[in-house]
């Protein structure tokens, strides 16, 4: 039985994490629909191949049947995570994916029950997506254990793969996302800002409808969570605009359009971005006592008593950070160290699983205590 098996193992993401895991010498089968793709790439690699697409559940069967897991790198996972769990479930294979997807997120977590029963671990946002924001919040959970409300954010460097860029022009027709009160809850794109220092100096911050909005309440049992990523300063004010003609973008022709200038056009960032780039991540825990918020322009100010905790990462860039964390994670779990059932990455091998990965630091402002 071989140890891991790559669906969508040809598209950017998923030669960078066969690249990893065949150099760590994991038993690798490649895998996805294209036949030349998945061919070319197994003799490359000197590997064992399949070929199947996900709406032939007897050939996913097949090849579920012959490892200990599979890494879903095909996105959008709104449409492959859910064929894939189903065949895990039938053949008992632990299943990972690289998801950012909040609806993925949270439809995997109702599976928890089906996935303890049958033995297997379910554990989507193996990834950038979310690895380092959901240690960073159980992280901060512990270091102040009654926080009530949960702010994460990141600032990347480099480019977007294709299968990135598709994700989000299928996402042009929806809006931003927060959780409040532990229920997610829709909102507007553009219309929440702050300032957040990432370590570098202040910066520009949007909400964004980024994964941690479902995984962190998983991890952390907090119930108010938004996470920020660093825009330039014009970009909130944009997104506003963008909102309002959303249900255009998000048509079938526009979208079959920018889908087709994202094959032309895009193709990720190359070996030297990755080498050398980085990536920012913050996190803030408040515990309040008595809610107090002024509006001053488009930017929230929050003037709260009670405690607050901040802590930071500087990892390696994205597309780097997402290859080395999401073969930890396969490693760990091929060996029999996960727990079974639905798992965030940070619920599964803790807040320190991120320290396992080459190039990440983190440091702790702390524990302010309100007037």
């Amino acid at each position: 039985m071989a140890d891991l098996l790559v669906y969508g193992s040809y598209g950017y993401t998923g030669r960078l994490v066969v690249d990893e895991a065949t150099d760590r010498g994991l038993d690798v089968v490649v895998a996805g629909r294209d036949r030349d793709a998945v061919e070319n790439q197994a003799i490359r690699q000197g590997c064992e191949e399949r070929v199947f697409a996900l709406d032939e559940p007897r050939l996913l069967d097949l090849a579920l049947e012959e490892v200990e897991a599979v890494l879903n790198c095909a996105g959008p996972f709104a449409r492959t995570a859910e064929p894939v769990v189903e065949g895990c479930l039938r053949t008992g294979t632990h299943y990972l994916d690289i998801t950012g997807e909040i609806e993925v997120f949270e439809r995997l977590a109702a599976e928890d029950e089906r996935a303890e029963k049958a033995g297997i671990t379910v554990l989507p946002g193996v990834g950038f997506d979310v690895v380092p924001t959901d240690c960073l919040a159980a992280h901060l959970a512990e270091r102040l254990p009654e926080a009530d409300r949960l702010a994460l954010g990141f600032e990347a460097s480099g480019g977007i793969s294709p299968g990135t860029a598709k994700t989000a022009v299928r996402g042009l027709g929806g809006g931003g996302a927060v959780r409040r009160d532990g229920r997610i809850e829709s909102a507007p794109i553009g219309g929440d800002t702050r300032r957040i220092d990432f370590g570098r100096g202040e910066r520009t911050a949007m909400a964004v409808p980024w994964g941690d909005v479902s995984t962190a309440y998983h991890t952390t049992g907090i119930g108010d969570v938004a996470v920020y990523t660093a825009v330039p300063s014009w970009a909130p004010r944009a997104a506003r605009v963008a909102g309002i003609v959303g249900p255009l973008a998000g048509s079938g022709p526009v979208q079959s359009l920018l889908e087709s200038l994202i094959d032309a056009r895009v193709d990720g960032p190359d070996e030297r971005v990755r080498r050398e780039g980085e990536s920012y991540v913050w996190g803030e825990a408040r515990r309040l006592d008595a809610p107090r918020s002024e509006r001053q322009g488009r930017e929230q100010v929050e003037t709260d008593d009670g405690e607050r905790a901040v802590s930071r990462l500087v990892a390696p860039e994205t597309y780097r950070l997402t290859r080395l964390a999401a073969v930890e994670i396969a490693e760990r779990v091929v060996a029999g160290d996960a727990p079974t059932g639905f798992r965030t990455p940070a619920g599964a091998f803790g807040p320190d699983l991120v320290l396992d990965i080459e190039g990440v630091e983190r440091t702790d402002e702390p524990v302010e205590t309100g007037p």
